[in-house]
């Protein structure tokens, strides 16, 4: 049996409202019903200049909102989010995330919706300026 084409195509998603990707990465992947969201950071999405330096909460602020627009670039909501990754350069930032993480689900999932996966995972990021990165993969349909 050979798969339907549709299923087995990868579409890259690509936006204007996150930074367009320094590396050979896509924004976005969809493949069937499967939406995969590239690692982002506190970058502003017209000049990609990273923001707000020192501010965890207005980094994870920006970065959430990234993660959004190519989450939306490719046909889904927070709704169809089933896993966000947060990675974070400091453990004593964890609960300055996590209010600002909370606040953003709060936003963008119906009362009593049920919440996305999250995993979060202390490390060095690729550029020195960045406190937190996120990346997301949601499910369609």
């Amino acid at each position: 049996m050979s798969e339907h084409p549709a299923m087995s195509d990868k579409t890259e998603i690509r936006t204007d409202g996150a930074p367009a990707p320094a590396w050979m990465f896509s924004q976005g992947v969809r493949k069937g019903p499967i939406l995969q969201v590239s690692g982002q950071g506190p970058q502003d999405p017209a000049t990609a200049e990273y923001l707000y330096p020192g501010d965890v909460k207005a980094q994870t602020r920006r970065t959430l909102e990234n993660v959004k627009a190519i989450v939306e670039a490719g046909g889904a909501t927070v709704e169809d989010v089933v896993m966000f990754r947060v990675y974070l350069t400091k453990r004593s930032d964890f609960a300055l995330m996590n209010e600002v993480y909370a606040e953003f689900i709060d936003e963008n999932i119906k009362p009593g919706g049920v919440k996305p996966c999250r995993t979060t995972i202390f490390c060095e990021l690729p550029q020195e300026p960045m406190l937190v990165e996120i990346d997301a993969q949601a499910v369609i349909g």
